[in-house]
């Protein structure tokens, strides 16, 4: 695990600390080729430049948030961007965590995937990569 993630999830209420040790635990596992590091000051992973999968503490929880989630078609993923593609899950214990769930939507967000690496260059207009990576 990168350290700085690790020095992220350290800085957590035990509770939360939980909950972001097991989300970097499956992400690293089921995430192949994915690169984690702090970005904005929460833990982000890359495929290719391109964000996928984060984890931030809001005041909700801790929100579960994929780049390109809204076009997964997965209930739980409910609370919606606004202005993006992203989907998220809040957890407030780690007995919320499916861990099927998660595996799942990891699976899709290396499939779905919407450019958000080249956002700034198409002045903020998103384009979807190809379905299958």
């Amino acid at each position: 695990m990168d350290p700085d993630i690790l020095q992220y999830n350290q800085k957590q209420e035990p509770g939360d600390r939980q909950i972001c040790h097991g989300l970097a635990r499956e992400i690293d596992a089921n995430l192949a080729g994915g690169e984690g590091r702090l970005w904005h000051a929460h833990p982000v992973w890359f495929l290719d430049g391109n964000p996928i999968v984060g984890y931030s503490k809001q005041k909700p929880g801790i929100r579960l948030m994929f780049w390109s989630g809204a076009d997964f078609d997965e209930p739980a993923l409910n609370v919606l961007g606004k202005k993006f593609k992203d989907a998220s899950i809040f957890y407030n214990d780690v007995s919320e965590m499916d861990k099927e769930d998660i595996r799942r939507w990891l699976s899709k967000a290396r499939e779905i995937q919407w450019d958000y690496k080249n956002l700034v260059k198409r002045k903020g207009r998103l384009e979807k990569l190809s379905e299958t990576k």
